[in-house]
């Protein structure tokens, strides 16, 4: 229930907010600012989406889990959402979510508030071993055969044999 509360209160004050400066400054060039930060934000998602899915797959190769990039691609999806919300203060916070110097501090202040939404909090570091790579028992992410201590078993089935 204080998760409603707190997104009703936080619609109503963006609509508040937007309508002043409608009032003050015109309806034409509201719609216009409106729109405008859509379209960067629009912008903005694809560039920082594409760079961060680059990342992830560089440090799956590696044997790396993305831990980071994960926590990154939710704060770009949030802030996408938020653009997409008419108003000034979605439109500040949705920002603040795609740029990275500003989403990077709001995850800082996130880790150091706790935050916690239905027994899931908000942290960024993981349990790895010194190489930064996740052990799931005998074998690691991204691992490949030469690098385990036993054979890889299986079978194999020639899909281009001929009968």
């Amino acid at each position: 229930m204080p998760i409603l509360l707190f997104f009703t209160l936080f619609a109503l004050l963006d609509f508040v907010i937007l309508f002043a400066v409608g009032s003050e400054i015109g309806l034409l060039t509201t719609l216009a600012l409106v729109l405008a930060t859509g379209f960067i934000g629009l912008h903005l998602v694809r560039r920082e989406g594409v760079a961060t899915l680059t990342r992830a797959q560089h440090r799956f190769a590696n044997g790396e889990l993305p831990s980071d990039e994960l926590l990154t691609g939710a704060a770009l999806i949030f802030g996408g959402a938020l653009l997409m919300a008419p108003g000034f203060l979605s439109d500040t916070l949705g920002f603040m979510c795609l740029i990275p110097t500003s989403r990077r501090l709001l995850g800082k202040w996130l880790t150091r508030a706790n935050i916690r939404v239905k027994g899931f909090a908000f942290r960024t570091n993981m349990n790895t071993d010194d190489n930064h790579r996740a052990d799931f028992g005998s074998t690691q992410w991204g691992a490949k055969p030469s690098d385990r201590d036993e054979p890889l078993e299986g079978e194999f089935i020639d899909h281009d044999e001929r009968r």
